[in-house]
């Protein structure tokens, strides 16, 4: 039986291994470590996909699901521009629970400039909570696409924001009576703000990353932490730390 979280990397390589022969049109395929994919279907640009669920969080969801899908594009040096989200509710959802959601994905959508353009909707069985997996699309120019095989020896590694961001968000989020217990009122209310102050977005960290000129490899650290994403980025490069 497998832990909670991520699938082992060398299972997730055997996984990856039966997969049939890639398109030709493929740029940068499934791996570890490979947080996006990347296809040159003609012209100046490239096209930059990304797919990720949210099961963690349930308070502001949908803006999680904008984000962190935005966050990998951002990281290959893209801009998002395009969103779907698939949005599975378990039987006692009512209207407000889903135009919460929906409201969510929009604001975070308006923020980055980006529009939602398909997705799924339903009422399933077996849910505790509702989970909103997304897609997202961008594009980036051919001669600025970062991948995360890019990674360099003798690479300095750059932390941009502090540790642990998203999981102070979301224990202060979904764990907020237990941790009310020992803690006041006031730090839980600065934790749970740490969704948008520091903020678990990298969209401007990365501009800001790109416009150096000297990045070779950029990563959004989630699940696992700093020590995973970091394993995850030499893996992908074929690097050492």
């Amino acid at each position: 039986m497998f832990p909670i979280g991520k699938l082992p990397p060398h299972y997730l390589v055997h996984l990856l291994e039966q997969l049939p022969a890639q398109d030709k049109a493929v740029v940068l395929g499934p791996g570890v470590g490979r947080d996006c994919a990347v296809l040159d279907l003609g012209g100046d640009q490239l096209l930059v996909a990304k797919s990720d669920p949210i099961t963690f969080a349930t308070d502001e969801i949908g803006w999680y699901a904008v984000h962190v899908n935005a966050n990998d594009i951002v990281t290959t040096g893209a801009t998002p521009r395009w969103f779907l989200s698939t949005i599975l509710l378990p039987l006692s959802t009512d209207s407000e629970v889903l135009d919460k959601i929906f409201a969510d994905i929009q604001a975070a959508c308006k923020e980055l400039g980006v529009t939602v353009v398909g997705g799924h909707t339903e009422i399933t069985h077996d849910l505790k909570r509702p989970i909103v997996l997304g897609s997202m699309l961008g594009l980036v120019p051919r001669d600025r696409l970062i991948v995360p095989t890019g990674a360099r020896t003798g690479d300095a590694i750059i932390l941009t924001k502090r540790l642990a961001v998203e999981a102070t968000a979301i224990l202060a989020r979904e764990r907020y009576l237990e941790l009310a217990v020992g803690l006041s009122v006031d730090y839980l209310e600065r934790c749970k703000n740490f969704l948008h102050v520091p903020g678990i977005s990298v969209a401007a960290d990365a501009r800001i990353a790109i416009a150096s000129g000297s990045v070779h490899a950029m990563h959004d650290p989630t699940e696992g932490g700093l020590a995973t994403a970091l394993n995850e980025m030499a893996v992908a490069a074929g690097v050492n730390l």
